[in-house]
């Protein structure tokens, strides 16, 4: 079943005097629990192409449908609805409230879904639970190490139950055995169902994905499926 349709995706920016092309023709499709990687160098697209992906921008060209929805008919209420509902966003810089504790930045999306109070304390510790920081959700950011600042924000992402997890150079800011254990939570939530999308331009941490889509000046230069991806479940630790 696919869960997103890109056909013939271009975005253009006005910089001065010049049109940037920064994506020139995208048509791709991705299935329910694939897990991906989007890889590319600084200035190939992808990140102009996560943030169409995740409703953060509209394509100057092109269709994307999500979930049997053509985004470009939506309302931004009914884009804003979609990004808190349908797609768990976890980004490089964590992007936690640093006075809120682990568990109130895990409960936020749930406030603008107009959860009640006692259901979103109830669903955001059985999340922290999940990534394993059921000890830490008095904790605010600063109290915590960078892994942990990024449990949390992978917890807020799950939040919602989203279609999509859409990570943005999750590991970007770890060291590697963090890397590796992040990745390794990734990896189960892709087992429980979920879509799982890994923007990077790191090789060894595409490789744990398995289907890696590369692009390179705004277009889709290979996709390869990825046989024998890492199992960072299994890594060991010298």
């Amino acid at each position: 079943m696919k869960i997103i349709e890109l056909r013939g995706i271009k975005k253009h920016f006005q910089v001065g005097t010049q049109i940037v092309k920064a994506l020139r023709d995208i048509t791709v499709d991705i299935h329910k629990n694939e897990y991906v990687g989007l890889m590319g160098s600084s200035g190939s697209g992808k990140s102009t192409l996560m943030n169409i992906l995740g409703c953060l921008d509209t394509p100057t060209a092109g269709s994307y449908i999500l979930n049997n929805q053509i985004v470009s008919t939506l309302t931004d209420n009914q884009l804003a609805e979609i990004r808190n509902k349908e797609i768990g966003f976890v980004f490089q810089t964590f992007n936690l409230l640093p006075r809120a504790t682990a568990l109130e930045n895990v409960m936020l999306p749930l406030v603008y879904a107009g959860i009640g109070k006692e259901e979103r304390i109830k669903r955001a510790k059985m999340v922290l639970e999940q990534v394993q920081l059921a000890d830490r959700m008095d904790h605010k950011p600063n109290e915590l190490s960078g892994g942990q600042r990024q449990r949390v924000a992978v917890a807020r992402a799950l939040i919602n139950n989203p279609s999509i997890i859409l990570a943005d150079e999750p590991t970007g800011n770890l060291d590697s055995k963090t890397s590796i254990e992040i990745m390794g939570l990734f990896e189960q939530i892709h087992k429980a169902g979920n879509t799982v999308i890994i923007v990077t331009h790191e090789e060894n941490i595409a490789e744990h994905t398995h289907r890696i889509i590369r692009l390179k000046d705004g277009l889709i230069d290979s996709e390869s499926i990825n046989k024998n991806p890492i199992s960072a479940l299994n890594y060991q630790y010298e």
